[in-house]
């Protein structure tokens, strides 16, 4: 990665930008100040809501950070599909004495606002997910001082991501937690997504730019494995999840490592595109028969889903989890960090011929 922009976070740690309320100021500032990368997440905020989440980070930290903001999305939904689905729902909304949300509430996330606050308040790092914004707004970021990053879950959007003018590409593997960052919603290719390894060996001869790897990575080993493999850095989401300074849900953070949830799967049952979740009842129920209509099954499911975590029922709720979830670790975030820094120390020493166990 360019030394510019590894210059700002000494490890090469970055913490994953997750919406819904998870990725706090808090969080953001226990990670910059151990020496990673923190996120805040732009996702389901208004434009003032995200200003004044930067505005308070500022006022928790004086290290370089990062605003991550989601793309909008073209219409293609099929608004039958939804409506049958709403129907579905409507047993959940019985149970959980809730109405469904308005499918029509939005489509762009408030998108060229949330850019207006970022030309106006200039922040380090901003990436994008759900796609590749055009180069007009990248050069717009660019000419603010803002480094410009974005996902990619196969070598061609990687290499639409350098086409762009963006300054690296976050290598998003199979195997991360939350929404898959694919540029275009195909549902022919659920379950087709590449393992990060792969997915990152890939990319490196795809692209010149640098990668920042993403998916599953909860070790400091792992860490050092995906550096090997070409990367600059890695990302990490489900690690800091469980961290004291998470906004997660205490349901969601005792999910990850509690026996009843045994592993993960890719659905669209709560948002209509394809997210990893930890299995429960709902996901279960829905997952089969939702349509790939996003963000309108988002808004659809948003009402149950908070009112299935204010019941104290995680099987009603979207439980964002990657496959190495039972491996998180409940610390504060800022030792978290420490902690993965001196593992992957020892991995780097070990790889080197150095001696020791991994």
């Amino acid at each position: 990665m360019s030394s510019a922009l590894t210059d700002l976070f000494p490890h090469p740690i970055v913490q994953a930008p997750m919406a819904g309320g998870v990725s706090v100021p808090q969080l953001a500032a226990a990670v910059c100040e151990a020496g990673g990368l923190g996120f805040l997440a732009a996702g389901y905020k208004t434009a003032d809501g995200v200003y004044q989440e930067i505005k308070q980070l500022r006022s928790l930290t004086s290290r370089p950070f990062g605003v991550n903001v989601f793309m909008p999305q073209p219409e293609y939904a099929d608004p039958a599909a939804i409506d049958v689905y709403a129907h579905q729902l409507a047993g959940e909304a019985t149970w959980y004495e809730a109405e469904l949300g308005d499918p029509d509430s939005g489509r762009d996330d408030g998108y060229e606002t949330k850019l207006a606050v970022l030309r106006d308040n200039p922040v380090p790092v901003v990436s994008f997910h759900f796609g590749v914004p055009s180069r007009e707004v990248i050069d717009s970021l660019h000419r603010v001082g803002t480094f410009v990053l974005a996902a990619a879950t196969t070598p061609d959007e990687a290499r639409a991501v350098e086409r762009a003018g963006a300054d690296g590409v976050i290598a998003q593997g199979v195997e991360a937690g939350g929404h898959q960052g694919t540029h275009r919603d195909i549902p022919e290719l659920d379950g087709s997504g590449i393992g990060l390894l792969s997915l990152v060996a890939q990319i490196r001869e795809s692209v010149s730019i640098p990668i920042v790897a993403a998916g599953g990575i909860m070790r400091g080993g792992q860490i050092a494995g995906v550096l090997a493999a070409g990367a600059s850095a890695a990302q990490l989401g489900t690690a800091f999840l469980a961290t004291h300074e998470s906004g997660a849900n205490a349901l969601h953070k005792q999910a990850l490592t509690n026996p009843l949830f045994v592993r993960t799967e890719l659905t669209r049952a709560f948002s209509g595109r394809p997210a990893r979740g930890l299995v429960n009842r709902f996901l279960r129920e829905h997952g089969p028969y939702a349509p790939p209509a996003y963000p309108e099954v988002h808004h659809l499911t948003s009402p149950l889903r908070k009112a299935a975590a204010k019941a104290g029922d995680a099987q009603g709720m979207a439980l964002w989890a990657g496959q190495g979830h039972r491996m998180a670790r409940e610390l504060p975030a800022g030792q978290l960090v420490e902690l993965l820094a001196g593992e992957l120390a020892t991995a780097r020493a070990v790889l080197s011929g150095g001696g020791g166990v991994l």
